[in-house]
């Protein structure tokens, strides 16, 4: 099948492993001390491992690949926790192992606080569902939010939302490649700034790689930062 996966470029490569540690599903690892791309069926093409590599050495092309196989990916997972002698107590994606959060069920919102009042400032949010124009985006501050970040981080309307029109996704969930669709609303509209908000989780860098893909894919320079929150909702530097 044809299908989006990752090219590592040996000549820009200086084998220093950043990429192999990136790639959460075992795809990339050091040959002759320069990163190979070990089976095409390990590549899921979120690139976790492009934000990493410092010499740009890893990009992405369309070509003929196997299929991604999650089933084949969890095996080698368990099978090098084995060969380690780790224990296994999680085999799928990373950002899917659970946690507990030991928050102070005792502490109370004072009634004389008023209810927050939402933020968002259009209908539909989801990126798959927004049109490519739409008069909300004339002199628009955008807001790329990844679904689970205004559950995460509490003040998400407040501190994020409020002044800009928010479109949301999730690359794991959705499967699908939204830097063209942003190109396009960035490109056909006068857009004042992006913010892109994150998971700190390795699936979502999927996100902030479309933005950043969007961006330069529009032609335009147009000020953006990426906020990566963590799990328990803290902003991480």
């Amino acid at each position: 099948m044809i299908r989006k996966i990752i090219h590592i470029d040996e000549e820009k490569c200086d084998g220093c492993g950043a990429c192999v540690t990136a790639c959460h599903e075992g795809a990339i690892g050091l040959i002759d001390g320069k990163a190979k791309l070990l089976r095409d069926d390990y590549c899921d093409g979120l690139g976790d491992c492009l934000p990493v590599c410092h010499t740009n050495a890893i990009t992405f092309v369309e070509r003929e690949a196997a299929e991604y196989d999650e089933q084949a990916v969890m095996k080698n997972k368990q099978k090098k926790m084995q060969e380690s002698g780790m224990k296994i107590n999680h085999a799928g994606c990373p950002g899917s192992k659970m946690h507990r959060f030991n928050t102070n069920k005792d502490e109370q919102i004072t009634s004389d606080i008023s209810p927050i009042k939402s933020q968002l400032g259009q209908w539909p949010c989801q990126i798959k569902l927004v049109p490519v124009n739409a008069p909300y985006f004339d002199g628009a501050k955008l807001l790329i939010a990844a679904d689970c970040s205004a559950y995460a981080y509490a003040n998400m309307h407040n501190e994020f939302m409020k002044g800009k029109i928010t479109i949301v996704g999730c690359p794991k969930l959705d499967s699908v490649d939204y830097s063209e669709k942003l190109a396009e609303i960035i490109k056909n509209n006068d857009i004042q700034s992006v913010t892109i908000v994150r998971m700190e989780v390795p699936c979502c860098g999927g996100l902030e790689i479309a933005a950043k893909k969007a961006l330069q894919n529009s032609g335009k320079f147009i000020p953006w930062q990426v906020v990566t929150i963590s799990i328990d909702g803290k902003i991480l530097d």
